[in-house]
């Protein structure tokens, strides 16, 4: 009798205990998940702070874009794998043209209503 109580005892509490755990897996890792976002969050605002400067967008300008000052002289310094990669043929290939969506449609439309 004692084996038999055990036993109900032991099976109405594994679904909970087992929902406890796979619960608790959960909050850990949408805790973490929350940690992750958050320093995102920290370096978005560090990035859009550093946009606010005007000596930054000029460096980022001159680096990124090449830009230069008016009666300033620009160069670009080649490595060379930049002379190797500039003479390499680029090679493209022509993608097959698709009808419009609507062409596609109005073709479906017509192949339906056709009679066989």
């Amino acid at each position: 009798m004692l084996l038999l109580v055990l036993a109900a005892l032991v099976t109405t509490l594994a679904f909970p205990l087992r929902e406890y755990v796979q619960q608790q897996s959960t909050i850990r890792a949408l805790e973490q998940q929350v940690t992750l976002t958050g320093e995102r969050v920290d370096t978005l605002r560090r990035q859009r702070a550093q946009w606010q400067d005007p000596h930054f967008i000029e460096a980022q300008a001159r680096e990124r874009l090449h830009f230069v000052f008016p009666g300033e002289i620009g160069y670009v310094v080649l490595t060379p794998e930049d002379v190797q990669q500039a003479r390499k043929p680029d090679v493209r290939v022509q993608q097959p043209q698709r009808d419009a969506w609507y062409d596609t449609f109005w073709s479906s439309v017509r192949a339906a209503d056709a009679t066989d």
